[in-house]
């Protein structure tokens, strides 16, 4: 078969080589950064480039801060669109390959919009970009995120997701700073600030297209549902399926969770500068102090992730301390006021850190081969950033930013719902996930060593399912 018509998609009834990943071997295509972190750096870099637009547009464009929304809701609007239609259809038929290189092709476009709605100097062009954007970005992240949640070791699953959310994180950490020392520097609040940000997105989708070619080209290893029903049986030891999609409760709880939680992090994030403006700082000092607090925010991830390598710290019992101190954190800081409300906001980031991602990994435990659309309904669940913006925007418009702070408020407390029910009623399942030694210490076979592709055909190696579940300790 010849290098241009190798196969680059599996089926789902397949299961192939990548159920015996272990730690070592997933590394390649989790960590080696020109693929899957790159991608968790472009969404964290557009989603904090979108917390500082958010802002200037309101000058530049002489626009209310419940209208700058708009971004927030085109942008999350396509995550709720796209990961139970188009994109969770795609991951589900072609597979994790064709599905990055679909979500690369839509990015490529939404960010070369963005070059003619600057020449019009259109809010709604620019909305419409993000719109496109959105859509590019959650088909990458419909693939993403339970790619990393699964791809490897099951008992890494959360510590993989924070490590790439890291990623993420410092995407977001340096788009307000970039738009603060570069975009804005010495153009705050006139058509030249935008005409940069244009250039931007020019570059940003010219990368973009050169990422498809990578992923084409690479080796990857290809996930199919049978896999994760195989590896499920390994885990809990049992040959019985895991049930219909309707009784996966923890599941839908877990949407729930990550559509409050989502919504009320990204609310804080986008008026984060309004809010200290307000105590009294300036719109430069504010963008720098947005940038700080990004900066803890990625930090923090990385350090959740090293946390969790010790046993004591559960993902299960993280989750629910980190979504108790965003409610404590956000209730004090808006009862106080200048500095002080400042730097109490800046630690309902540190807080956020690690609940994104662990959030999604706990909801994916135990769905066997319903987990890739279970990975699509969280994506989709992200669209909680199209709600709660515009909720706190109407308060601030008519109150102000610290009163505004109860909206995301009650999006934590209503997120914390869920790591209450699962440390009450599935800590046996949490646990035997984070326990198992299942590709760690010995493989569902120990007769060969696992390869990612099958020589350069890239073909997926299929493994008898007969004797999946048969495994021995080595």
């Amino acid at each position: 078969m010849g290098f241009w018509n190798r196969k680059i998609a599996v089926s789902d009834e397949a299961v192939t080589s990548a159920v015996h990943l272990t730690l070592r071997q997933s590394l390649v295509p989790n960590l080696l950064a020109r693929k899957v972190t790159i991608l968790f750096f472009l969404w964290g870099f557009a989603y904090g480039l979108l917390d500082t637009l958010n802002s200037h547009f309101q000058s530049t464009l002489n626009i209310s801060a419940a209208m700058a929304s708009g971004l927030q809701a085109s942008y999350f609007g396509a995550y709720f669109i796209c990961p139970l239609t188009i994109s969770g259809w795609i991951l589900r038929k072609y597979g994790f390959r064709v599905t990055f290189m679909t979500g690369l092709s839509v990015l490529t476009v939404g960010c070369l919009l963005f070059w003619p709605s600057g020449v019009k100097r259109s809010f709604g062009g620019f909305c419409g970009s993000m719109f496109v954007v959105g859509a590019g970005l959650s088909t990458l992240e419909t693939a993403a995120d339970p790619f990393l949640a699964i791809c490897g070791p099951p008992r890494y699953s959360e510590i993989r997701l924070n490590l790439g959310q890291g990623v993420q994180g410092v995407g977001t950490f340096v788009a307000p700073l970039l738009a603060s020392r570069v975009f804005f520097a010495h153009t705050v609040d006139t058509a030249a600030g935008l005409k940069n940000v244009q250039w931007t997105y020019l570059g940003v989708a010219c990368f973009v297209a050169l990422l498809i070619i990578l992923f084409f080209l690479a080796p990857f290893p290809e996930i199919t549902d049978a896999d994760q029903q195989a590896l499920e049986g390994a885990i809990t030891n049992s040959a019985e399926d895991v049930g219909p999609l309707r009784k996966q409760y923890s599941l839908y709880l877990g949407v729930m969770s990550q559509f409050c939680y989502t919504g009320a992090q990204v609310a804080i994030a986008g008026y984060f500068i309004n809010f200290a403006e307000e105590a009294g700082r300036s719109a430069s000092d504010a963008s720098n102090l947005l940038a700080v607090a990004q900066g803890l925010y990625a930090f923090n991830r990385f350090l959740a992730s090293f946390l969790m390598m010790f046993k004591p710290f559960k993902p299960r019992y993280m989750l629910f301390v980190y979504l108790l101190g965003c409610i404590v954190f956000s209730i004090a800081c808006m009862n106080t006021s200048g500095t002080t409300s400042i730097a109490l906001l800046i630690i309902v980031f540190c807080f956020e850190s690690c609940c994104f991602a662990t959030i999604f990994s706990l909801s994916l435990r135990g769905l066997g081969r319903h987990t890739k659309r279970g990975g699509s309904f969280l994506v989709s669940a992200i669209s909680g950033g199209m709600v709660f913006p515009p909720m706190m925007a109407a308060v601030i418009d008519d109150r102000n930013a610290h009163i505004a702070m109860a909206i995301p408020m009650m999006g934590y407390i209503l997120a914390w719902i869920f790591p209450i029910y699962v440390n009450i009623y599935k800590r046996d399942i949490m646990d035997s996930h984070r326990d198992t030694e299942v590709n760690v210490t010995y493989t569902h076979s120990s007769e060969k060593e696992i390869e990612l592709e099958r020589s350069r055909e890239n073909e997926p190696e299929v493994v008898n399912v007969e004797n999946v579940g048969s495994k021995e300790v080595q």
